[in-house]
């Protein structure tokens, strides 16, 4: 179910096509500076609407998205794809700079457990080198 004439507050929008848990998130990224709505820092009211590119920073990932229509509704996964269509750059770089967080986390040390005072002091002291 999509709208493809209308407009939507970028917020809800990005609410919407399943970027952000809840609309309040959603404004909050909008208001901290981690969207972009053609180029320029939007208001949470900002209208969206099909031909709009949308820049968008989460958990440290970018995203370079392109809006092909307006959802009526929060559907399923599938029909939140369908309106916008993603960069191919921007996916690479998102699976390149994943792939380096999933290799840091593969090299940090491995404990039994949370680590007591002795073994924290441990990891510190290796990790300093």
């Amino acid at each position: 179910m999509t709208d493809r004439s209308g407009a939507l507050r970028i917020d809800r929008w990005l609410y919407f096509c399943r970027f952000f848990k809840s609309r309040s998130r959603a404004s909050a990224a909008v208001g901290g500076g981690h969207v972009r709505l053609n180029g320029e820092r939007p208001a949470s009211g900002a209208r969206v609407k099909p031909g709009d590119t949308i820049e968008l920073v989460r958990d440290r990932l970018e995203y370079r998205l392109t809006v092909t229509a307006v959802p009526t509704r929060r559907g399923p996964a599938a029909e939140a794809r369908a309106c916008y269509e993603e960069d191919e750059a921007s996916v690479a770089e998102r699976k390149a700079k994943t792939a380096a967080l999933r290799q840091d986390r593969l090299s940090m040390p491995v404990t039994g457990g949370r680590p007591d005072k002795h073994t924290r002091r441990e990891l510190i002291r290796r990790n300093r080198g």
